[in-house]
């Protein structure tokens, strides 16, 4: 197959000098890991003091790898990416939050994002997160089996009314809904909910998306029993496939514990269960979508190959590729520019309230083998390039 990913000219023409020499300085500085904890140190601690840090962050981190600070704000944005073939996903990349107020306001954002994504041919879904929706420790409550007391009862009923009016409001719209996967200790409870979202608004299409990671070994029995179901109760499934977001987090907390981690022994493990995925659901289309959220290159040509040797066409609309606004550009624009249905998942809100995600985020990268190197391959190849 054509190695369509090194057209870096494709993949970072949107990109003027100036913002591909702040990506080499960013990428630069997130390959040095002990640069990244102490960046991320200072930066905790400066936004906790109040410290006026929010425009150097802006101009920096937060503008490479998110949108802007409110939905209105990240137009321009969606509007250079549409212009050559490449979808937005807006995500309300605020963490963290406990008490009602917030969750409900998370609620109205997203039933909001869902009236902005009807209208805009750009923005083909929209998402949120569980613990958006709900607190944290309640999920694990659920998950481990534990009884919920008369107040956790209705609160819990209340995080069902916030799924369960997303989704309605999805499906009246007909716009697809991606709910993002979240550690493993508080999972189980929504998968459960997702699940009873998608029998309820999936009946004719994958309008309701949960998320499986993939770097746990128990996610392929997840999906081929949730395939039973959906056959046997006439329900389709949505499923955006991703690697993982919570890898050492998962792994520390398993050894403190003393139970089995639910990640896999290997990355060549992570990898073939991710592959593994791909592959089941392109065999059984006509029950499941899929939303491939990956970075990883070699997954995204077994996709395109599989695709190919289905004679399943590049926009398929059963079909979509993603990677994150900052990343991957070279996957993005190249696979787009091919005809493929691609989505930048693009993280926004507050500064100070979307710096979680924007740690998160270069923690990862730092963990990744082989990311951050390639991002400056392909940056430094463009450089040169356009000085030629």
């Amino acid at each position: 197959m054509n190695r369509i990913f090194e057209d870096t000219e494709t993949a970072f023409k949107l990109k003027s000098d100036s913002e591909l020499e702040r990506a080499y300085f960013l990428f630069k500085l997130i390959a040095n890991e002990p640069l990244v904890r102490i960046g991320t140190a200072v930066t905790n601690f400066a936004i906790k003091a109040h410290l006026p840090v929010d425009g150097l962050i802006r101009a920096t981190v937060f503008d490479h790898f998110c949108a802007g600070v409110s939905e209105h704000d990240c137009m321009p944005v969606v509007d250079r990416l549409w212009e050559s073939g490449v979808y937005s996903v807006l995500d309300y990349s605020v963490e963290g939050k406990e008490t009602e107020d917030p969750l409900d306001h998370a609620l109205e954002k997203t039933l909001y994002l869902l009236d902005f994504v009807k209208e805009k041919k750009a923005m083909p879904f929209a998402v949120f997160k569980p613990t958006g929706y709900g607190r944290f420790a309640l999920f694990q409550k659920i998950s481990e089996g534990k009884k919920l007391t008369t107040s956790e009862e209705a609160e819990w009923g209340r995080v069902v009314n916030r799924f369960d009016t997303t989704c309605k409001k999805a499906h009246d719209l007909d716009v697809s809904l991606l709910i993002d996967a979240e550690e493993s200790w508080m999972q189980d409870a929504a998968d459960r909910l997702v699940e009873d979202m998608m029998r309820k608004y999936n009946s004719k299409k994958a309008i309701v998306f949960n998320t499986l990671q993939m770097y746990r070994w128990d996610r392929m029995d997840y999906l081929k029993k949730l395939h039973v179901k959906a056959v046997k109760e006439n329900f389709k499934i949505g499923m955006k496939v991703v690697r993982g977001a919570y890898m050492e987090k998962e792994r520390e907390r398993a050894e403190l514990k003393g139970y089995p981690s639910p990640i896999c022994a290997s990355k060549k493990a992570s990898d073939d269960n991710f592959d593994a995925a791909i592959s089941y659901i392109l065999d059984h289309l006509d029950v499941i979508s899929l939303f491939a959220g990956t970075h990883n290159e070699s997954s995204c040509y077994k996709l395109m190959a599989h695709m190919e040797g289905k004679g399943i066409p590049h926009d398929d609309e059963r079909i979509g590729f993603g990677q994150l606004y900052g990343m991957s550009d070279h996957i993005s624009f190249n696979l787009a520019a091919k005809g493929y249905n691609v989505a930048k998942y693009m993280p926004f809100g507050p500064v100070k309230d979307v710096m979680p995600y924007l740690i998160r985020r270069a923690e990862e990268n730092t963990s990744v083998a082989g990311q951050t190197n390639r991002e400056l391959e392909l940056i430094k190849k463009e450089r040169k390039r356009r000085r030629i």
